[in-house]
């Protein structure tokens, strides 16, 4: 026979995350939305500051991608804003254990979180689908909206620090401008002699043909989370 102790336990379970989890999503989708809007008014602020001062093909240019995605290119490179559908916990190790705000409530370390990608414009532009992008950053939101950051030069709201601000458009600010800053300061570096010395007739055509000598900021060399 099923125990009704153990089933009433599983159905409880259910009910508590699955209340927690979309309340989670629902923040995380609000933050997103507002994510775009700061996106598309900084974008155009950026590019009207911008005029005159450089060549009219340079543009700052934001697309809306849909409900989960957004893009800011920037002359050359592109990020990705990426809202992942899921809701996380975090490993044992992870920094935010140490953290009184999650200590008082496990309840408050469950987070929806939003990705930045960095990748070349002309990745996308020339379809070069083996170019590397890197993600530079992370924003993880919770029931209560507080959030922190995770990523490169990302210094506004660290993990230790979570729980004592919700987010706001001036947090988003502060986010989008550390990847912005981070993105352009970020130089395309020439491979390494070794990775490309060796092509075949067949390689190379093909290559050519399709545009897709990879192609990406590290290619060769180690992305570190030096600052994560």
């Amino acid at each position: 026979m099923t125990s009704q102790p153990l089933r009433e336990k599983i159905l409880e379970t259910i009910v508590a995350k699955s209340t927690l989890k979309q309340k989670i999503f629902d923040n995380t989708f609000a933050v997103f939305n507002e994510l775009k809007d700061t996106l598309f008014e900084m974008a155009s602020e950026m590019d009207d500051a911008l005029e005159g001062r450089l060549d009219k093909r340079v543009r700052l240019e934001y697309r809306d991608r849909g409900k989960f995605e957004a893009q800011l290119q920037i002359a050359s490179d592109l990020l990705i804003f990426q809202m992942h559908t899921d809701v996380f916990e975090f490993d044992s190790n992870h920094l935010i254990w140490q953290n009184p705000y999650v200590q008082a409530d496990r309840n408050n370390s469950y987070c929806g979180v939003i990705n930045i990608y960095n990748f070349l414009s002309d990745s996308f532009k020339f379809n070069r689908n083996a170019d590397e992008g890197y993600m530079i950053g992370r924003i993880f939101i919770n029931r209560e909206r507080c959030y922190f950051v995770e990523g490169k030069r990302q210094t506004a709201m660290r993990a230790i620090a979570f729980g004592r601000r919700e987010i706001d458009r001036e947090g988003l600010i502060e986010v989008l401008e550390a990847a912005i800053n981070y993105a352009v300061n970020f130089d395309l570096l020439v491979p390494p002699y070794e990775l490309n010395k060796r092509v075949t007739v067949d390689q190379f055509n093909t290559k050519m043909d399709n545009s897709k000598f990879e192609t990406g900021k590290r290619i060769g060399y180690d992305f570190n989370v030096d600052d994560i």
